[in-house]
């Protein structure tokens, strides 16, 4: 708005070639130009930001002003104003500062006052179109107030007539009686007095421009309300992007949800992932069964499985402690807790190419996670009364990682690594860890004891060695050291 400002008042300046210089012309246009050069330089420095920061320190506040005045309506409005009562005032400052006017009669040996007096009538008319433009800088300001706007041009419009029709209508006869001289021969039309010709080009414009000024306030306030709203949209987007988020991270692991955030997948595309070493593990409450029960004492078996709620939850509770955040929970069943840990380990042989202990360490964590289980169940037995026992079985190896279904979709790991573990729990004894005697091998490196229990027949496994992890938390420094 102020560049167009200062382009108002270079047309000012161009115009005011045809007059006659004197020096109240010059100071008023000096003054002006100051005050311009003032405004324009505060509205731009910001870009200006970089040629500041070079100079001296005490003028590193001023690119603060450009965004202060953009961002801040008490200081943006008044210097509005100011530019436009400059525009106004400079449009018909020079006009009382013209050299002294008379009616002089046109003749052949016409002298040189009456030249000058001449000069100064034919200045009327500049002075017109300098009001209008002064008029028109109210529209150059887009987020000024249609009020405010419309005090300014019924102000100016006031004083504008005024001068032209009362103070100095003399001017505008002379004016047309220079021009035409014998009035008996030819008579002007009423359009051509510059009086009326004035008065009607500024109410027109007058109209014009608050008709403009209405329908860019409206047009203004239109957008900011669609603004509004998309900024609200957008807001209620993101919350319910981060909600869908949260709730497929609970369903999924966090690197697979990432994978069907934003994607429209297709029923038949299968997400699998192969993993060389992974720990699965199984803990079962088998006390349960038989404390469910649907009586009238326990409304039909529903504060047992408040009480099998509680449970599930504290055990997901340790799922949130840094120590155990490479566990992830697959699933329970009934009162099965299901668990793995290495499915954030690279897939495929890439981790054979890491170092053996960091291969291993998180069965190690597992196990610390299966104590803590059982050390949760113990804590929980205090508070309801009860005597349960957590019954474990762990297991090692390869599997094949996906998720199956399109809706209400369920991550899952299969292989024969699963299906040892399931069985390494089914004929576990209650309060012990079992496992395989691979495993086992692998918890005696990073410093667990295992006592071997011996040859079980394994349904659909045959015969095989299992060993029972020692609850006995001591392990040497170097082989604790692996786990961390």
């Amino acid at each position: 708005g102020v560049g167009r400002s200062v382009l108002c008042w270079v047309v000012y300046l161009s115009l005011s070639c045809f007059l006659p210089r004197t020096v109240e012309i010059g100071v008023s246009y000096a003054i002006s130009f100051f005050l311009f050069l003032l405004l324009l330089f505060g509205c731009f420095a910001g870009p200006l930001m970089k040629c500041i920061l070079k100079g001296p320190k005490l003028l590193h506040w001023v690119p603060s002003i450009s965004p202060a005045i953009a961002s801040r309506p008490w200081l943006r409005v008044p210097l509005g104003v100011v530019t436009i009562l400059i525009l106004l005032i400079m449009a018909l400052l020079n006009f009382f500062f013209l050299p002294p006017a008379s009616c002089p009669p046109l003749a052949q040996n016409a002298s040189a006052s009456d030249a000058l007096n001449s000069q100064s009538l034919y200045s009327i008319p500049y002075y017109m179109y300098c009001c209008i433009l002064g008029l028109l800088s109210c529209s150059i300001f887009l987020y000024m107030n249609f009020e405010l706007k419309l005090i300014l041009l019924t102000v100016a419009l006031v004083i504008y007539n005024v001068i032209f029709l009362h103070t100095h209508a003399w001017l505008s006869d002379c004016y047309v009686n220079w021009l035409y001289p014998n009035l008996t021969i030819l008579e002007p039309g009423v359009l051509k007095e510059p009086k009326l010709t004035g008065s009607i080009a500024f109410f027109t414009f007058f109209c014009v421009l608050l008709v403009l000024a209405r329908q860019n306030e409206y047009y203004c306030r239109l957008d900011f309300l669609w603004k509004k709203k998309f900024k609200k949209e957008r807001e209620e987007i993101e919350t319910m992007e981060n909600l869908n988020r949260v709730l497929l991270e609970n369903v999924l692991p966090a690197d697979v949800a990432q994978l069907f955030i934003g994607q429209n997948l297709r029923n038949e595309d299968l997400y699998h992932q192969s993993y060389e070493c992974v720990c699965v593990l199984f803990a079962s409450i088998p006390d349960f069964k038989e404390f469910y029960s649907e009586s009238d004492v326990n409304r039909e078996g529903l504060e047992c499985l408040r009480l099998l709620n509680e449970i599930i939850a504290d055990f997901d509770e340790l799922l949130s402690k840094p120590k155990f955040s490479g566990v992830e929970k697959i699933k329970t069943i009934g009162s099965t807790y299901m668990a793995a840990t290495g499915l954030n380990a690279p897939p495929g042989g890439q981790e054979a190419q890491q170092d053996e202990d960091r291969s291993i360490s998180h069965i190690g964590v597992m196990v610390e996670f299966a104590l803590a289980l059982i050390g949760k169940l113990d804590i929980i037995n205090k508070h309801s009364f009860n005597n349960f026992k957590l019954r474990v079985g762990i297991n090692h190896g390869p599997v094949v990682a996906g998720v199956i279904g399109a809706r209400k979709p369920q991550y899952d790991i299969w292989g024969n690594t699963v299906n040892v573990a399931s069985r390494m729990d089914s004929t576990g004894i209650l309060g012990k860890i079992q496992v395989t005697e691979e495993t086992a091998k692998v918890l005696q490196k990073l410093g667990y004891t295992c006592q071997r229990r011996g040859v079980i027949k394994v349904k659909g496994k045959g015969q095989l060695c299992t060993y029972f992890v020692s609850t006995d938390l001591a392990r040497s420094p170097p082989q604790a050291n692996a786990l961390n």
